[in-house]
């Protein structure tokens, strides 16, 4: 496999060549399906959101400025079109105010694979909003954006994911 620094592959993929554009979707593919499954909460959803943000990256790679890394802005993309394949599907609660945060101890350690099932467990709504905000490191402000909520809501839901978690990691697994 031939190596390219960010700049060449950059170079060769806006060249259309078919090699350096097979390893940038090598490069990234694991990580932006991993990111488009946690928000969209399905395989397929995801396998399709990794193709069409590949085919986008690639049409859109000569408007990449390089204010940030590739792989940054791929994320982006990617990211962007999950939440506009599960935006229709998402129904927030009725919202309440949650005026205080609190801190939700998570108590000793979690295996890794329990609470990835439980996150996946989590209604749409919430399992998106906590993604973006507790692993993806989204804000708030970009969250209420990106889905067209409040900044409010988007405080709320991720409140309520985090009590539905803690309740769900503390029943024991089965």
């Amino acid at each position: 496999m031939t190596y390219y620094s960010e700049k060449e592959i950059i170079e060769a993929c806006l060249l259309n060549d078919r090699l350096a554009q097979k390893a940038l979707y090598d490069q990234y593919k694991a990580q932006m399906y991993t990111l488009a499954y946690r928000i969209s909460g399905n395989f397929e959803d995801a396998a399709d959101v990794l193709q069409e943000g590949f085919l986008l990256v690639f049409r859109k790679l000569h408007t990449f400025q390089g204010e940030s890394k590739l792989g940054t802005w791929i994320h982006t993309i990617i990211a962007r079109l999950a939440i506009k394949k599960i935006k229709e599907n998402i129904h927030f609660d009725d919202l309440e105010t949650v005026e205080q945060y609190a801190v939700i101890d998570w108590g000793t350690a979690i295996d890794a694979e329990y609470l990835e099932k439980a996150i996946a467990a989590l209604p749409d709504g919430y399992r998106s909003i906590f993604t973006l905000y507790e692993i993806e490191g989204f804000k708030h402000r970009e969250i209420a954006d990106l889905l067209e909520i409040s900044e409010n809501t988007s405080k709320t839901q991720l409140f309520k994911a985090k009590k539905m978690l803690r309740e769900m990691l503390n029943q024991p697994a089965q």
